[in-house]
């Protein structure tokens, strides 16, 4: 499975990093990211996080956590944490 954040929903609460703190990050303004690609979406989740990537997922009150079976295709800068 992979992951990104939607950049744009994400209104900075904290409740991702606070459930994977492996999995996402905050940049500068605030705004979470996944960290184990910089929030490109192509690396997969490790095996052994799944189940704190499930909590932050479902957590998150906006739902800027995305997931999907393959890896995700490029988007523009907004998206990707820099």
């Amino acid at each position: 499975m992979y992951s990104r954040v939607q950049r744009e929903e994400c209104i900075a609460c904290g409740l991702c990093q606070l459930r994977a703190p492996a999995l996402f990050n905050y940049d500068k303004e605030g705004i979470a990211y996944y960290r184990p690609d910089n929030n490109q979406g192509t690396t997969p989740i490790p095996p052994d996080q799944l189940a704190a990537f499930k909590q932050a997922y479902r957590d998150c009150p906006t739902g800027a956590i995305k997931r999907q079976n393959k890896p995700f295709p490029p988007e523009n800068k907004s998206t990707t944490h820099l």
